[in-house]
């Protein structure tokens, strides 16, 4: 039994316990990074360091030597731009009241319309009406008529 239990701390061990493969895999790390990289990191950083005491003692005073030049005439196209913006803001709004009223006017000229057209039809549909009812009165009298001029011929 106690047989049984080593072997299954072994398997238990070798398949979950990953320490020694991690130490190793650090250690092969700090070989690789510290022997093959050398002192290229702190080389290159003191490259960039020298280019940025370069730029900042040679191109600040160009920069804003350049800078004091341009930035008026960027400030005056800016301006310009934002002058044109308004008049296109206006141009828009004018042409959307512009539309807005047209838009009113159209449909007060379509209901007048509809309700002329509804008026008209109601007055044609009373004079057909009144057309039908006057027939009716017509023929009711003509029937009357010869009903009266068959009853004396037939009395």
């Amino acid at each position: 039994m106690t047989e049984l239990s080593r072997e299954i701390g072994e398997v238990w061990s070798r398949l979950f316990d990953h320490r020694p493969f991690l130490s190793g895999e650090i250690k092969f790390m700090l070989k690789e990074f510290e022997e093959k990289r050398g002192d290229r990191e702190v080389e290159n950083l003191f490259a960039i360091l020298e280019n940025l005491t370069e730029i900042k003692d040679t191109q600040v005073e160009k920069i804003s030597k350049s800078s004091v030049a341009a930035l008026p005439v960027l400030a005056e196209k800016l301006d310009q731009a934002l002058k044109l913006s308004d008049e296109i803001e206006k141009d828009y709004l004018e042409l959307q009241k512009f539309t807005k009223k047209k838009k009113a006017e159209n449909f007060e000229k379509r209901q007048k319309e509809w309700d002329q057209f509804i008026d008209d039809m109601n007055f044609k549909c009373q004079r057909i009406d009144n057309t039908f009812e006057e027939k009716e009165e017509e023929l009711r009298d003509l029937y009357a008529d010869l009903n009266h001029k068959l009853n004396i011929t037939n009395n």
